[in-house]
């Protein structure tokens, strides 16, 4: 019996995952699959790597805890060409399958590593579509002259304290493989 893990995604914390969660169990049932996890990660955007599921996730098919990931869509589990060629020539080294449902998309077919490969320029495409938009709508609203950012409050008037901005800045330094830099004097 095939081991696979479900993952499901949404952009938004308020977004509804049952849709995806509902239709990967049912064809898991009718494919006779075992589903070993299910791996959710809710508000993250697909452009985002670190989010706290899917390295759960990367955790088990590295462990050899799993032989497929099942997805609902592709651009669930990133929307970036680089990133999802990079994590499926893992899977292909790891010996893992993945399945996209609603697009049959299918890793161990010659069809199917075509259609990803063009889903994945589509998903990026799509993704830098909306940062387009996002700016133009920031640059729009600039222009008629409304304040954008946080409102300012009474606790804009104190100094702020920047040791959590400079740790976080030095942890993703970190994460890129760049020396670490020690704390502010």
């Amino acid at each position: 019996m095939k081991k696979v893990a479900l993952y499901i995604r949404v952009s938004m914390a308020d977004q509804n995952i049952e849709t995806q969660k509902m239709a990967l169990e049912d064809y898991c049932k009718r494919m006779d699959y075992e589903i070993t996890d299910t791996y959710q990660d809710n508000g993250f955007s697909g452009k985002n790597d670190n989010r706290p599921d899917f390295e759960r996730l990367l955790a088990d098919v590295r462990a050899n805890k799993i032989d497929c990931v099942l997805v609902y869509k592709l651009d669930r589990i990133g929307r970036s060409l680089k990133h999802l060629l990079n994590l499926f020539e893992e899977f292909k080294n790891l010996g893992v399958e993945f399945i996209s449902l609603t697009q049959n998309i299918n890793t161990n077919t010659p069809e199917g590593k075509m259609f990803w490969q063009m889903l994945g320029v589509f998903a990026e495409y799509e993704r830098e579509m909306i940062v387009a938009r996002t700016k133009s709508g920031l640059d729009r609203a600039r222009k008629q002259g409304k304040t954008l950012g946080r409102p300012k409050g009474s606790k804009d008037k104190k100094i702020r304290n920047l040791s959590g901005y400079w740790r976080r800045w030095s942890e993703k330094k970190r994460a890129k493989g760049l020396p670490r830099v020690r704390s502010l004097p």
